[in-house]
């Protein structure tokens, strides 16, 4: 049997906060449409930070930093991250169309394809995630050049939105590590 030992500190080799600014980004955006809650968003910093992507869009309702509901979850990611925030998500993924990016809704829609049906020619993206009782308002949704979305297999059809984003955000930064 194969012995294993928690690593702590320095020997988990992590970048310190001024490295990670200057590191290279996946050329991913995360978008958090009308999140009520603090606690996923905080969340939502924290796996952005560990996924490495560009940089998340906050609009609507949704809360920004300094919180300590969000600082609570993100452990300091909400400073890591870069991030922005726009009252009208559409005025913000208008510019991230004109700049190239591809915008994926992240719901249950006809005509939405699998998350992990993404190649390397699909970046740069942004992932748009919306309110966790209602999903993605029609408005944003017909902005989406496609809309992604997680099987499920049980009863229920959702996921917690911070639970959906990270498990989509790591599968996209699968496929542009792998390059497949």
């Amino acid at each position: 049997m194969q012995g294993f030992r928690k690593l702590h500190g320095p020997e988990m080799n992590r970048m310190s906060p001024e490295e990670y600014a200057g590191a290279p980004k996946h050329p991913i955006y995360l978008m958090l449409h009308n999140i009520r809650s603090m606690w996923n968003v905080g969340s939502m910093f924290r796996t952005a930070d560990a996924a490495g992507i560009e940089k998340m869009i906050l609009s609507g309702y949704t809360a920004t930093p300094p919180r300590k509901e969000i600082d609570k979850t993100a452990l300091g990611a909400q400073d890591s991250v870069a991030w922005e925030y726009h009252a009208d998500p559409l005025v913000a993924l208008s510019a991230l169309k004109r700049a190239g990016v591809k915008i994926c809704g992240l719901e249950i829609t006809e005509g939405s394809r699998p998350y992990s049906a993404l190649t390397p020619g699909d970046f740069p993206l942004c992932l748009v995630v919306g309110n966790e009782v209602d999903g993605l308002e029609n408005e944003l949704l017909e902005l989406c050049d496609e809309v992604l979305e997680i099987p499920q297999y049980g009863t229920k059809h959702s996921l917690n939105v911070a639970v959906a984003s990270g498990i989509a955000l790591f599968e996209f930064v699968r496929v542009m590590r792998s390059g497949v």
